[in-house]
């Protein structure tokens, strides 16, 4: 995990972009920016609140709510990024999430994308009849609380 002087922790996640990643043009397809946000949650949940996964087996559930991601700069295969994601905010059982992408090229970084991402800590009830609001699990609270933006 690294930060910039200036920045809020972050909790970092770096993915490998492929060419899988790419289309014919060769750059990054904007879904994969919306999917490496889901990936990078996931990473930080199985470091920083293992329980939770556990939790997820059973009646807990993490529903996406919203999410949306600003783009700046073409990715393209091989290109060197970093996400960096910090807690937003946090109201009632709703967790907001920042998503800074940051491409490093020739010794510079840059802002490639910008994103965020609402999720809804939710629970089954009795299978068949929905999901009620749950609490967020106090090790996640935790943990978001050390990368709050």
């Amino acid at each position: 995990m690294t930060q910039q002087a200036s920045s809020p922790p972050a909790f970092v996640w770096s993915p490998f972009i492929s060419f899988e990643d790419t289309n014919l043009v060769g750059n990054v397809y904007f879904a994969k920016f919306v999917s490496w946000q889901g990936r990078c949650r996931e990473a930080f949940l199985a470091e920083h609140a293992p329980d939770v996964l556990e939790m997820l087996a059973g009646v807990l559930r993490l529903v996406t709510i919203k999410t949306s991601c600003e783009y700046f700069e073409e990715l393209a295969a091989f290109d060197k990024l970093e996400i960096e994601m910090r807690l937003h905010g946090q109201r009632g059982n709703r967790i907001e999430l920042e998503f800074r992408y940051c491409l490093e090229s020739h010794g510079h970084r840059r802002l490639a994308a910008l994103g965020w991402h609402e999720i809804a800590c939710m629970q089954v009830t009795t299978p068949g009849s929905g999901l009620i609001p749950a609490e967020v699990p106090p090790s996640l609270q935790k943990a978001l609380r050390g990368y709050a933006a």
